[in-house]
């Protein structure tokens, strides 16, 4: 196991009716912006719960933060945040609202254009305090430093994180489930499966805490999917759904060992370029990183066809063979498809993801072998 330090400053605050715990929460005389997306949290209560719990606060709203949060939209926000004088920042949505807010937090502290902070030349050095109510469990952003932002005008999509921007509070309620669309759930849940597998499908780092804490999770997954899609009012059911999804990426299963993200980053492309659903780049990328980079990550690749899904007979490729199709086969069962074709892309696609892959100098994976010609490999594997 490798060296590290883990840190994690955000208070968890689950179960049912806790968004009436919000006036405690917050710091006592904070000039509030409230963030949130299309307006779904307006259909389902929150978003009335929220202001009546806001009752004794200066507060103003800024709606609209869309999936893929972009830079646009987000800076909007930024000036209007900084015109109100607002110190702090609450987030009500998905993960989209809450990497929205995020950078919302780290932009309105510099002078420059902070587009320079997701090309990652300036460093977060201050950002306004935030706190959040996940209404969709997918991205675990509500318990980590990360986030993820699109520019429209260029088609690009990238990634920053700091430790300036994990939320003070994230509140967790499970039944703010109960009103989400199956094609949410479904994303939710393959996020959430794939998150583990970036942390977990690398190489052996003798890491027995990490490893197993990762195969419950994708179990504990792979086990409540069909539950949660059958009986999506059936609180236990997204209690461990909701509670594995923020787990998947609160740090906890990345700590000494190596990660690889390749699936991540391909798929941010797919988005950047088709405005494919984030679940969806990962459900068409990750079976191609499991088969073309087999070599590479064959002992870690037995043990997940052995641990999560019993594989125990056939040759090695026949066995990762089995696991791969396993994982194809459980992406479908939620409905989400595996296939570039399924989504109508082609190789013109392909050839555009790879030369700005060679343009930016773009290798990926745990031991960073992953080259351009081998994201086209991974992509063509998906036809």
């Amino acid at each position: 196991m490798n060296n590290f330090i883990y840190q994690n400053p955000v208070k968890i605050v689950f179960g049912k009716g806790q968004i009436e715990s919000l006036p405690a929460l917050i710091p006592a005389g904070a000039k509030i912006m409230l963030t949130y997306g299309g307006g779904s949290i307006k259909k389902n209560g929150v978003y009335d719960r929220t202001i009546k719990a806001l009752n004794d606060f200066d507060a103003i709203e800024f709606g609209g933060i869309e999936p893929n949060p972009s830079y646009e939209t987000l800076m909007r926000a930024v000036q209007l945040a900084k015109s109100e004088k607002v110190n702090f920042l609450l987030a009500v949505g998905g993960g989209s609202v809450i990497d929205g807010t995020k950078f919302i937090a780290a932009a309105m502290k510099v002078e420059v254009d902070p587009w320079e902070i997701l090309l990652g030349k300036i460093p977060v050095t201050e950002a306004v305090p935030i706190g959040t109510i996940l209404t969709l469990p997918a991205t675990g952003s509500e318990m980590n430093a990360g986030a993820v932002i699109s520019k429209q005008a260029t088609h690009e999509k990238y990634a920053f994180g700091s430790p300036l921007v994990m939320p003070q509070f994230s509140i967790l309620e499970p039944e703010v489930c109960f009103s989400l669309p199956t094609r949410q759930i479904a994303n939710g849940i393959v996020d959430s499966f794939v998150h583990v597998m970036e942390q977990y499908l690398t190489y052996p780092a003798n890491a027995m805490v990490q490893d197993y804490y990762s195969e419950s999770l994708l179990k504990t997954l792979i086990e409540v999917a069909p539950k949660v899609l059958a009986h999506p009012l059936n609180y236990d059911y997204c209690a461990n759904y909701m509670w594995a999804a923020t787990m998947a990426l609160n740090g906890l299963i990345a700590v000494g060992v190596p990660q690889d993200w390749t699936t991540h980053m391909i798929g941010h492309e797919l988005t950047a370029l088709h405005g494919v659903d984030h679940a969806q780049t990962l459900a068409i990328v990750l079976p191609g990183v499991m088969d073309v980079k087999r070599d590479e990550k064959r002992d870690k690749l037995e043990q997940y066809a052995y641990r999560v899904w019993n594989i125990a007979s056939g040759t090695s490729d026949e066995r990762i063979n089995e696991a791969i199709n396993r994982t194809v086969a459980f992406f479908e069962s939620t409905g989400i498809k595996t296939k570039l074709p399924d989504y109508r892309i082609g190789t013109e696609t392909i050839d555009t993801i790879v030369q700005r892959f060679i343009l930016r100098g773009t290798v990926l994976g745990e031991k960073r072998t992953t080259t351009p010609d081998q994201v086209r490999l991974i992509l063509e594997n998906r036809l």
